[in-house]
């Protein structure tokens, strides 16, 4: 099939290259002639691992092609809307300008009887809105969410755990093949080496389509604050989280996954669209969603604020003048989104209360030098703990997990750390001399300052 996809931002450049190895001929559309020129070479602008050989697989096999101007993509059977949809400058909801900019300019250039398929997380009742913007276009219309997770996004677009189809006639809920709703028909021809793997296809109404991605991302929210909130609770009885969940995980209603106490979630996604959901609960008036979201929130907010806290603490109580070293600045590994990180906002506290707070990152220093003027950046670890008279382990990355704590005890001041990603061998690191304070692991009711 011939495919367009507009918007090649971390969802769309993903998608098109995966489409693209699929065997379809791909057109990825996208404002941003620099992000364009990289994507054209075969180079993605950002950090993913596997994109880049996605990338040069389809520009060699000539099935993969970007470009700035909209006009290439009139000729597709099917146009994915892929831009993004921050949260709005001036409430929690989402911000659907790019969305509707981008629907515009495919209702007055798409062909008749091609498709128009939504995959941006939006609130429920966009759709509705959508068909307003085609203004008319003889064009079928779905719903088809997406469920990438920076970092495994490659992966999880070649073997996803299901595909969710919103469209208007839900008759047609059989087998990929079956007669019936023609823009389920074209979906599946889409997905057909997905399907024909045997990955689960749900087909939906609109507003199901709408709210499984922001439900899905409300439930991990959920259960990542729950942990955190276990944590608080662990530090203040002097127990030990990481034992507690590693219990509860093995009861299978539960499950260990998104069950790990830390820093907490931040990112493009999760935060924006727990808000987004907050908001529309709100909006319909659905007082307990509004407030078991906003409780979720401030949980999540709070364990930046405790670890800070627990920084000063460690430090006699203030941290000015203070030479803090943070490792990680990325909101989570393998990506070098910097977006409503946590780690940088705990190096942004710090600083802000007086500290010389030195970061490193694996790949996520260019992005955030740029924005934090404030903060010190340093590509290795040995050059960022230099002096240190604490260092925070705030991104979990592997590189930080495997580090020796033999080599970096007689480079920094005090040998303190803290472990706000429960990571590291506490057994191991204090073997080697080091103060290990961890995230509700009972360390708070031994706190020593200095």
């Amino acid at each position: 099939m011939k495919i367009s996809v507009i918007g090649c931002g971390y969802l769309g450049a993903v998608h098109a290259a995966t489409l693209a190895s699929m065997g379809h001929d791909v057109v990825g559309i996208d404002t941003d002639a620099d992000k364009v020129g990289h994507l054209s070479r075969g180079f993605a602008p950002f950090f993913e691992p596997g994109l880049e050989d996605l990338l040069a697989d389809g520009r060699d096999s000539g099935r993969l092609a970007f470009s700035t101007d909209m006009d290439q993509a009139a000729d597709a059977d099917v146009h994915f809307l892929c831009v993004g949809t921050p949260q709005s400058k001036t409430s929690d909801l989402a911000d659907l300008g790019y969305l509707e900019a981008a629907t515009r300019a495919v209702g007055a250039r798409a062909k008749a009887g091609s498709a128009v398929v939504g995959k941006s997380t939006v609130p429920v009742g966009t759709v509705h809105r959508v068909r307003e913007w085609l203004a008319g276009a003889d064009v079928a219309l779905a719903w088809n969410p997406e469920f990438l997770r920076q970092g495994t996004a490659v992966k999880d677009s070649l073997v996803p755990d299901r595909l969710v189809y919103g469209v208007e006639d839900t008759d047609d809920a059989a087998g990929p093949g079956s007669a019936g709703n023609g823009t389920v028909r074209t979906l599946d021809e889409v997905y057909a080496p997905l399907l024909h793997a045997g990955v689960p296809r749900i087909v939906t109404s609109f507003a199901t389509a709408e709210l499984i991605k922001s439900a899905a991302n409300a439930y991990l929210a959920t259960k990542l604050s729950y942990i955190n909130a276990m944590a608080e609770l662990c530090d203040a009885a002097g127990a030990d989280v990481t034992q507690l969940s590693a219990a509860m995980g093995l009861d299978p209603r539960i499950g260990q996954r998104y069950l790990a106490a830390g820093l907490g979630f931040g990112g493009g996604c999760l935060p924006k669209d727990i808000r987004s959901f907050r908001a529309q609960a709100r909006e319909l008036a659905v007082d307990s969603v509004d407030a078991w979201m906003g409780l979720v929130d401030s949980i999540n907010v709070g364990q930046r604020g405790r670890v800070a806290a627990l920084a000063a603490e460690l430090c006699g109580g203030a941290v000015s003048g203070r030479r803090i070293a943070v490792l990680g600045a990325a909101f989570k590994p393998d990506t070098d989104d910097i977006r409503d990180s946590p780690a940088l906002d705990v190096a942004v506290r710090l600083a802000g209360a007086g500290a010389h707070v030195v970061v490193t990152d694996p790949k996520a220093i260019n992005n955030a030098w740029m924005r934090y003027p404030q903060l010190q950046f340093e590509s290795c670890v040995a050059a960022a703990v230099e002096g240190a008279e604490i260092v925070l382990l705030l991104t979990e990355w592997p590189q930080f997990r495997s580090l020796d704590p033999q080599d970096l005890v007689g480079r920094v001041r005090r040998p303190v750390i803290i472990d706000a990603r429960n990571v590291l061998s506490r057994t191991e690191w204090r073997a080697a001399g080091w103060t290990v304070h961890g995230v509700g692991t009972g360390d708070a009711a031994r706190v020593q300052v200095a």
